[in-house]
């Protein structure tokens, strides 16, 4: 997609007179899009790619669309005013500290379950809430993959799941120290076992007495 020129062009066009004939023209049929005066125009220099992304496709960057969100919900945020501050984060200095001193396996377990334990209240309200999310106006029912919805009960599921995942590579960890899988035989063990499992070999022709 051509880049719109911008209005320098057009007095640049304007003002340059060739000496030899008439003022130069802008090409015929040219003519400025008007823009969304609320959307911005990039240019690649000085840009993050999701602003170059939008300039070249004439798409809304994320800061553009979380900033149209914010003017749009000013009034509903004024009537249903929320928290300004982030919830209040744990001290993780004694499981830090306690994780530092751990030497064996059941050591390091107990201080991992105790942390999960602590976290679970928060991370639990943090999927209740994104269930809740994904359920507004109902927009749950037959969402298809990749939709809103479908997004955020899929953030609700992960959101527990981090429990799941700590909690399994603990029992990972206790079942190597007291239930260990027993060892694979080794081609060099399973030839001895077949070995010494066999009747021993006849003697060989020409080896018995000679009468």
């Amino acid at each position: 997609m051509p880049r719109p020129r911008r209005p320098q062009l057009l007095a640049a066009l304007a003002d340059d007179r060739d000496t030899h004939g008439p003022p130069l023209q802008a090409p015929k049929g040219f003519r400025i899009t008007p823009r969304d005066p609320d959307f911005d125009l990039y240019d690649n220099v000085g840009r993050d790619a999701d602003q170059i992304h939008a300039a070249r496709y004439n798409l809304a960057t994320r800061a553009d669309l979380k900033r149209w969100a914010r003017r749009d919900a000013q009034p509903f945020r004024a009537a249903h005013p929320l928290p300004d501050q982030p919830w209040p984060a744990p001290d993780l200095t004694p499981y830090l500290d306690s994780l530092a001193a751990a030497q064996a396996p059941a050591e390091i377990d107990a201080v991992t379950d105790h942390v999960l334990d602590a976290a679970e209240p928060a991370l639990r309200a943090l999927s209740d809430y994104l269930v809740a999310a994904a359920r507004w106006k109902r927009e749950n029912r037959h969402a298809a993959k990749g939709s809103p919805s479908n997004l955020l009960m899929t953030a609700a599921s992960r959101a527990l799941s981090v429990l799941a995942l700590a909690d399994e590579a603990g029992m990972n960890r206790l079942r190597a120290t007291y239930d260990p899988a027993p060892t694979p035989a080794t081609p060099t063990d399973l030839q001895q076992g077949t070995a010494a499992s066999l009747p021993p070999s006849p003697p060989s022709p020409g080896t018995g007495p000679r009468r």
